[in-house]
């Protein structure tokens, strides 16, 4: 559609007018529409030609769109035979749902990041689609880099490289991976303002199919207490859940040692200078917090009650002196009710040889209550062990029901001792002096309890994050060798989790990670007769809601083969 503007001795004429290309070849247009004389038009639309030439324009764009529209609209007809067999080696299943993991990928500029990365290095494959594909295939089928290629070719963007080219690309990724977290951060700032204030902590371990140590995997205590190496992982997370930095570190090291590296990258590279750092009791060693007291940081790191002094253990399970986190009345907590869903609390000042801390003992019926429903089960099953005279003792799971059993030396008429088993009721009620009690200790001496309190809760997202790795994306076990590629693997892991995590950040979080995935797998097409594609999947709330996060829809009866080009230039941010 274009403008068309007709000059006479008396008027000047405006129209709408549509090109198009006539049988013989030759082209020609035609009115669409007339929208008046000048004269005509200054009235409603002037007061300036030029004011109506604007208005002019604007009903040509909107023309066009209508006419689009309807071009898209229109019924289309395509033969089906049914004698006629499949032909050889066509591709007729396609997989869509990494349309939405790449509007967030190019988003955040990871494009840009890769675009370095080739001027840099200077070769000749395309990194960014081979980052692209491994990020969005470590989402939607977790499997290894040869199957992961594989999938890829069931994009609706088949792969511009080849399988050899990705290994490369891993070389250079683990190489790279500092530098690429660092630009990720910066980046991550176009997809809105980050809640970097606030930084939780953790470590896991990722076990390999090995028997041998080699490098980096060494024996260690592994999660799943397997009889392999493993490679230890911390991780950083803002306020919000999404990642923000991650380093690796040997098997066999303990795991307070990771932080300080990876935190001081994250102080020179990040830029992030202010913020709170929060962690679990492992990971809030007398050194950590003195390091974390350091500059414009702060910390909040969960305290063991049993590790307390006799003085502060005696005071923290004492029920005396608790006020409702809410209002700060006064409360006598051995006079709740046990479904009381009330938080309480109370704190005093906690010195140590080089910091003046506050202790905080925070008090939760409901929770107390699951704690003491758990040991019963757990009590329950020591009876039954000594009942059945098979009570014996893993010392390396610290809630094996056989804690309770007690032993003691009997004898009879001089003889020898024998060893009699017994439930061990001291045991049961040593333990459940400690139901429902949770100790922080912070060096916030003057900020609300609620607050402090609320940070600390935050760090069951970090747990998540490592759980999303684990299971849903199979991060683990890993069958690569060599150090940059065991990098490069776990580079594509953390990414792929920040990519879902901004995709579920866009969601507003109203989705589980199991309901989320699932339709993202879901949301394949088939491909027909070269003419174009037919969704596979059912519409639902869902996918209204992914289709208007991220810009496009792919929820049409039929999309012609140059609409699905177009939804794919909208998933890369461009029109």
């Amino acid at each position: 559609m274009n403008l068309h503007i007709s000059k006479s001795k008396n008027a000047e004429s405006f129209y709408i007018c549509k090109s198009f290309v006539k049988a013989n070849g030759s082209t020609s247009s035609m009115i669409v529409r007339k929208l008046g004389t000048l004269e005509q038009l200054l009235v409603e639309h002037g007061p300036t030609r030029d004011d109506v030439l604007t208005w002019a324009k604007n009903e040509v764009k909107i023309e066009t769109e209508k006419y689009k529209k309807e071009k898209e609209a229109k019924t289309v007809l395509i033969p089906f035979h049914a004698d006629r067999q499949l032909d050889y080696g066509k591709q007729v299943f396609y997989r869509g749902g990494y349309l939405f993991l790449q509007s967030i990928y190019y988003q955040m500029q990871m494009n840009k990041i890769c675009r370095k990365l080739k001027q840099k290095y200077k070769f000749k494959y395309d990194i960014n689609a081979i980052l692209s594909d491994l990020i969005y295939a470590r989402i939607l089928e977790p499997c290894s880099k040869r199957a992961s290629y594989k999938t890829a070719l069931e994009f609706l963007e088949k792969p511009s490289y080849k399988l050899h080219d990705v290994y490369r690309a891993l070389d250079v990724l683990g190489a790279e991976c500092d530098l690429i977290q660092a630009e990720v951060y910066k980046n991550s700032h176009f997809m809105g303002q980050r809640n970097d204030k606030i930084l939780y902590y953790d470590c896991t371990n990722y076990y390999f199919e090995i028997e041998q140590e080699d490098g980096s995997k060494k024996y260690g205590k592994g999660k799943e207490h397997r009889p392999n190496p493993i490679i230890q992982m911390g991780l950083f997370m803002d306020g919000d859940g999404i990642p923000l930095a991650f380093s690796l570190f040997p098997g066999n090291a303990n795991e307070q040692t990771s932080l300080k590296p990876l935190e001081k990258k994250v102080l020179s590279d990040f830029g992030c200078q202010k913020f709170i750092y929060c962690s679990d009791a492992g990971l809030g060693s007398e050194s950590i917090r003195e390091y974390n007291h350091m500059g414009e940081r702060a910390y909040i790191v969960t305290q063991s009650i049993k590790k307390l002094k006799k003085e502060e253990k005696e005071w923290a399970l004492s029920p005396q002196g608790f006020k409702r986190v809410s209002d700060d009345e006064p409360v006598d907590i051995t006079k709740l009710p046990e479904d009381d869903k009330g938080l309480y609390y109370k704190d005093e000042p906690y010195t140590t040889k080089k910091l003046h801390q506050r202790l905080i003992i925070t008090y939760s019926p409901k929770y107390a209550l699951y704690q003491k429903s758990i040991r019963d089960t757990q009590v329950e099953r020591a009876q039954k062990m000594l009942d059945s005279g098979k009570a014996k003792r893993n010392r390396k799971n610290p809630n094996d029901p056989a804690r309770f059993i007690g032993k003691k030396a009997v004898t009879k008429d001089g003889e020898a001792a024998d060893i009699k088993q017994y439930l061990d009721e001291d045991k049961i009620a040593e333990e459940a002096q400690y139901d429902g009690l949770y100790a922080v200790c912070t060096d916030l001496l003057d900020d609300e309890v609620g607050d402090i309190l609320k940070v600390s809760e935050g760090r069951w997202q970090i747990e998540e994050c490592f759980r999303i790795m684990k299971t849903d994306f199979s991060a683990r076990p890993i069958y690569l060798r060599e150090e940059n590629r065991i990098k490069a693997h776990f580079l594509i892991c953390f990414l792929a989790l920040t990519v879902y995590r901004y995709l579920e950040k866009k969601l507003d979080s109203k989705y589980t990670c199991e309901e989320l995935l699932d339709t993202l797998k879901g949301m394949n097409f088939a491909g027909i007769q070269e003419q174009g594609f037919i969704p596979l999947y059912r519409r639902e709330k869902i996918t209204d809601d992914l289709h208007e996060a991220c810009g496009f829809r792919t929820d049409y009866q039929f999309i012609t083969k140059s609409k699905m080009r177009t939804i794919q230039k909208k998933s890369k941010g461009k029109e």
